[in-house]
């Protein structure tokens, strides 16, 4: 690993607050969760990510509201990057492509594929989760079984 005079910085910095990629910005724990999301079973918080990243980054705190209704079907999103970090509970993926569930469980970071197919199976009914995307906003796009063979 090069030392701190080796690297090589990717701008000329220390950067002006103004020209930074992102604004300073805090989240805080009051902030207000909202059903302002695809899922009726869970409720959703901002972080402030959006807003502070131009739009870039989203980054939202969800957690499970009522029991889960049941899987959520085959789909997927037009997204570059996501990310499902658990705070409680658990939550389980099936993979288009992959032969295997995947669990997440407190604690576990999961660096789900962007753009490929997945199914929630099931969840705890206690779950909460940090989810970062890339862009904030995305579509999200159901896959009819014929496109699942």
């Amino acid at each position: 690993m090069p030392s701190e005079t080796e690297a090589q910085p990717s701008y000329p910095g220390p950067l002006p607050l103004a020209a930074a990629l992102s604004q300073l910005s805090l989240a805080t724990a009051d902030a207000q969760f909202t059903r302002d999301g695809p899922r009726a079973d869970v409720e959703y918080r901002d972080l402030g990510l959006a807003k502070s990243s131009g739009g870039r980054i989203g980054a939202k705190h969800i957690r499970a509201i009522k029991p889960f209704p049941g899987e959520t079907g085959w789909h997927w999103h037009d997204m570059t990057g996501h990310f499902v970090y658990v705070l409680k509970g658990w939550i389980e993926f099936a993979y288009r492509g992959h032969a295997q569930t995947v669990v997440a469980r407190v604690g576990d970071c999961l660096s789900q594929p962007a753009g490929v197919a997945h199914n929630v199976l099931a969840r705890s009914d206690d779950l909460e989760v940090l989810e970062i995307n890339l862009p904030a906003e995305f579509g999200t796009f159901d896959l009819p079984a014929r496109e699942l063979r």
